[in-house]
């Protein structure tokens, strides 16, 4: 019986552990602050953020790195109920770089159910 007991008291401890266990998170809000137009380099950009998202060219000195990040509160993890609360977060930092120097950095946030609000008017019903 007792070595029963030390099995499942083994594998409780074990799935304590695993759910604590997570992914590195960026916190695009807070690192946009380290990013400077003028002063910061590409890599410092990729110190503080990482690799981009996306990139793209602008033209032949010019470039623009995306970075995304969606966020989730707690409740919304949760597997089949996680729908019911409220919307999601998401960030984006937009680094324009001309050359290897940053030259503009743009930080946006919005939910993903910002713009619901418009669908509770009248005034959008086209009239004939």
């Amino acid at each position: 019986m007792t070595t029963m007991i030390r099995v499942v008291s083994c594998f409780l401890v074990l799935t304590i552990l695993g759910a604590c266990s997570s992914k590195p998170v960026r916190h695009l809000a807070s690192d946009a602050s380290l990013v400077k137009a003028g002063v910061s380099t590409k890599e410092d950009v990729l110190t503080y953020l990482g690799d981009p998202d996306s990139q793209q060219m602008i033209s032949a000195t010019s470039e623009r790195w995306v970075y995304n990040e969606e966020r989730q509160s707690a409740a919304q993890k949760v597997p089949f109920l996680g729908k019911m609360f409220s919307s999601k977060n998401y960030s984006r930092i937009v680094v324009t770089f001309e050359g290897e120097n940053v030259v503009e950095v743009r930080f946006s946030s919005f939910d993903s159910d910002e713009f619901d609000w418009s669908d509770d008017y009248s005034w959008q019903e086209k009239r004939q």
